[in-house]
């Protein structure tokens, strides 16, 4: 079939279904993925507790979910080809349910692991689809309320995973934030047997080929770059020979991966989509800021529990106001509809996404929760604000019947990108830790008279306990040591969250690369 064909079949097509229930087992299915992403973060310590394991060693439940995830998504063409998209679609939401109910009854991490793995083998699948379904069966203005929806659904989800995670957790058991999924599972399943419509560029074909060298080099390239980036700090990166090793394995799949799709007759993802100046640069900022999103995710509520002595349910209590941020905007946005640029939404909500950020680096330990809950708030307006536009003009230009390719090349570097910055925040917080740690100390000196003043109080309340004064003054030294280790603690998640916040800033000027709606719409009719 030509390409003029093709375009014109795709421009023709509309489902017989209202496009609004089509989206019912769409937005359901998004929903389940997205809130998986996060529903296990305060869940953490109960995990590692469980198995006991280390804190570290238990962060791969979060980062075995993302890696599966991409390794799945460049793969989605294919699958759609081959079983039909609506089929492939209710299969992807079955290997999703069944795995969250392995992860339900693992007995060991290592079990855990592999079935969070098959879970976001089974869920890497729906975003894109879910997302390329959502742009097809829509158009004009009902395409940007129904985007609308998508990115409430994509921004909300991971925010209510803390404060889902954390009730489930100590109100029932860690394994329950698992079981949930399962009857929901079923339902979207049957939603999408009733209501879902293959197009035809998206329906069962024959003769189709699947790019097994892509394969091999996405594998050889994503699995043990997860692994370098989940020890690479426990083995102090580089100096590690195993780490060169397979950072050396990481680099040669990558280059293996791309050349690939360069040469490929037929490669799991189109490059030519990259062409798109918008899609180029939307999804690059797109990337950036679904690290930081998922970062933060991961580190606040280790914060709150380790620092601050919250449990999991207040934790995820205290995130929550990103939800009600993310609420508002799409309360405003709903209610301004077309008088404010997408360009202008996007740079509104970097600009907030940066303002939460810097407000969380200046935190301290004497603090009440409503220093937690207004930056969350307004991170939570700013994602809403950043990504629903950001990700409408990034594919604003695009044909349908790329729909599918680009939505999927999109989210695979999105999930890399926050599977990174999963992994990575941990290492920045334990650096930026040394670093604080390294210049506090320098105060602990004899001839220094606060510190002299402070060892010598706690040494007298400790000398009835220890029995003379130099024991006293052993034990005072330690609690002081023990202090300043809490405070370069803090002044490292504080660190970390200004260069979070660093990072949107420095984004906001490349929202003027991105064209807007009026001039994509040009381009698109000129395509035609």
């Amino acid at each position: 079939m030509s390409e003029n064909t093709n375009v014109q079949i795709q421009d023709e097509w509309t489902p017989k279904t209202s496009p609004w229930l089509i989206i019912m087992p769409v937005m359901l299915a998004t929903f389940m993925y997205a809130l998986d992403e996060t529903v296990a973060n305060v869940a953490l310590p109960h995990i590692a507790g469980s198995y006991s394991v280390s804190n570290q060693e238990s962060i791969w439940v979060l980062t075995s979910y993302l890696m599966a995830s991409s390794i799945v998504i460049p793969m989605i063409d294919f699958f759609c080809q081959f079983f039909g998209r609506k089929n492939f679609f209710m299969f992807g939401v079955f290997i999703f349910t069944i795995a969250s109910f392995l992860c339900g009854i693992a007995h060991s991490i290592g079990m855990l692991v592999i079935a969070r793995a098959m879970q976001g083998f089974g869920g890497g699948c729906l975003l894109p689809m879910a997302q390329a379904i959502t742009m097809e069966c829509f158009k004009g203005e009902a395409r940007n309320k129904a985007m609308a929806v998508f990115g409430l659904v994509v921004v909300v989800a991971p925010i209510l995973g803390p404060v889902m995670g954390g009730y489930i957790t100590e109100n029932w058991s860690w394994p329950y934030i698992f079981f949930i999924n399962v009857p929901f599972g079923f339902f979207c399943i049957a939603l999408a047997n009733k209501f879902l419509e293959d197009p035809p560029y998206a329906a069962k074909q024959k003769n189709v080929h699947l790019d097994r060298w892509g394969f091999l080099g996405l594998c050889v390239w994503l699995i043990p770059l997860q692994i370098v980036l989940d020890k690479g700090n426990d083995a102090d990166w580089f100096n590690a020979p195993w780490v060169c090793w397979l950072s050396a394995v990481a680099l040669i799949g990558c280059i293996f991966f791309f050349i690939t799709q360069i040469k490929g007759e037929r490669p799991l993802i189109r490059l030519e989509v990259l062409r798109d100046s918008n899609f180029f640069f939307g999804t690059s900022m797109l990337i950036l800021i679904n690290a930081v999103l998922l970062a933060s995710l991961a580190i606040l509520p280790q914060m709150l529990q380790n620092m601050m002595g919250y449990d999991a349910f207040t934790s995820g209590v205290a995130i929550m106001p990103r939800g009600l941020g993310a609420f508002l905007a799409l309360a405003i946005f709903a209610g301004l509809g077309g008088r404010l640029s997408y360009k202008t939404y996007g740079m509104i909500g970097l600009t907030c996404l940066g303002m939460g950020g810097w407000m969380l680096g200046g935190l301290n330990l004497q603090i009440s929760m409503m220093n937690i809950v207004l930056p969350n708030f307004v991170f939570g307006i700013g994602l809403v604000f950043s990504m629903m536009p950001i990700t409408t003009l990034s594919c604003i230009t695009l044909r349908n019947d790329q729909m599918t390719n680009a939505s999927g090349f999109q989210n695979l570097l999105k999930t890399i990108g926050g599977a990174v910055g999963t992994s990575l925040v941990s290492t920045m917080i334990s650096r930026f830790s040394q670093v604080h740690q390294h210049g506090l100390v320098k105060s602990l000196y004899d001839t220094n008279s606060v510190y002299a003043e402070r060892l010598s109080s706690y040494a007298s309340s400790f000398v009835h306990q220890a029995g003379d004064m130099m024991n006293a003054t052993y034990m005072a030294g330690k609690m002081l040591y023990n202090q300043l280790v809490q405070q370069s603690t803090l002044c490292a998640y504080m660190t970390t969250f200004k260069v979070f916040a660093i990072a949107c800033f420095i984004l906001i000027p490349f929202m003027f690369l991105l064209k807007s709606e009026k001039k994509a719409s040009v381009k698109v009719k000129s395509h035609g």
